[in-house]
């Protein structure tokens, strides 16, 4: 963690740190990107709004990248079968369509919902704005939260 901060403390590292750490803990590879954004927030307040916007192009591109995936093992698993692969247990997910992806904020469930999104195919720039849209505002909300329990920090 100390290493992470002092990468944080440098301008240069800041932003493309939070953005590969948001971008890493999309996919469905076990990593929290909020106490990185958080790091350099309290680190470089004034690199609130620019935190927040690039952990979240970080975290939804890293979300299109759990899409892509998604979509590969449905056309693999198809391929091996012969046939299409009978998704009926999912049924609700497509009813919702492409504004499920909305909810890939969520701990634990949010990033496999972006793969099982391209598993079903649904269309992948909805998704897309969608899983943009929650992240956006989960890290608007988590860091402010955390920075406002934090004393002596004021959200800037």
């Amino acid at each position: 963690m100390h290493q992470l901060l002092e990468w944080l403390a440098l301008p240069q590292f800041g932003l493309s740190t939070v953005f590969m750490v948001a971008f890493i803990s999309a996919t469905l590879l076990p990593l929290v990107s909020e106490p990185a954004v958080l790091g350099l927030i309290t680190i470089n307040p004034e690199l609130f709004w620019p935190a927040i916007l690039v952990a979240t192009a970080g975290n939804t591109l890293g979300g299109g990248v759990s899409w892509w995936m998604g979509l590969g093992a449905h056309k693999a698993v198809d391929k091996a079968r012969g046939n299409a692969t009978d998704v009926r247990a999912l049924h609700w997910l497509q009813r919702f369509g492409a504004r499920a992806c909305l909810m890939s904020w969520l701990p634990v469930v949010g990033d496999p919902l972006c793969a099982v999104a391209g598993w079903l195919k649904l269309p992948f720039w909805p998704c897309l704005a969608y899983m943009a849209v929650g992240k956006f505002f989960r890290y608007l909300v988590m860091t402010s939260v955390l920075l406002y329990f934090m004393p002596g920090h004021i959200v800037p």
